[in-house]
This record gives C-alpha cells, structure tokens and sequence, in this order.
C-alpha cells in the first residue's frame, strides 16, 4: 500500500476515534446531543480537509496564480508544459493541435499531455 495513503487511513482512523471519544465526554458532562453531533462531524470533516490543504500546498502549485510551480492535479503547472493538450495522429504519428491532423486530415487521435 502507498505509504501516504496509509497515513491517510491511519490519520482518518484517529480522528474518528478521537471524535467519538469527544462525543462520549461531551455527553458526561450534560451537553446536548445535537451540539456534540455538530461539534464532532465538524472535526471529522474538517480535519482531512485541512489534512489535504497541507500536502497540496507541499507539492507546490496549489493556490499561487504563477501557474509555474511542480506539483498540483496531474502535474497541470509544470514548467514546460505550456502549450497545453497536444494530440497525436494515429495514422501518421504526427503530433498537433487541434481536431483533424494537418497532415493526412485525419481524426483518429491520441491525447498527449
């Protein structure tokens, strides 16, 4: 299993735990079910969310408007990467831009990113 995955399973596990555990002691001390309920899903949404913020933001990329960091959802960001989609025909393996190939005029293609 990828080790990052298991950290995210293990974190995940934990704050489950954790958040029951906080439902069970806000119980003991009389506060109302539906306050602990609010309390707690919160926690158990929001800490994976924040979870995920950091290692996005670690891998670069994530939020800054440069657009020329390395990192972020399937490497969209990357420096060199700016021509966008280019296609490949599967005819005359020429590599171009855009629906039909220049070449021989034909749509059978590829995506090459």
């Amino acid at each position: 299993m990828n080790p990052q995955l298991k950290r995210y399973y293990i974190f995940l596990g934990a704050s489950l735990v954790f958040s029951i555990g906080l439902q069970i002691g806000l119980g003991y001390l009389g506060v109302p079910w539906y306050f602990s309920i609010g309390l707690v899903m919160a926690i158990f949404i929001l800490l994976p969310m924040i979870m995920r913020r950091r290692a996005m933001s670690k891998m670069g990329s994530y939020g800054s408007d440069s657009g020329s960091g390395g990192g972020g959802f399937f490497g969209m960001g990357q420096q060199g990467n700016s021509g966008g989609v280019r296609y490949v025909c599967l005819v005359c393996n020429n590599k171009h831009k855009g629906g039909s190939c220049p070449r021989c005029g034909s749509k059978m293609q590829r995506a090459d990113f």
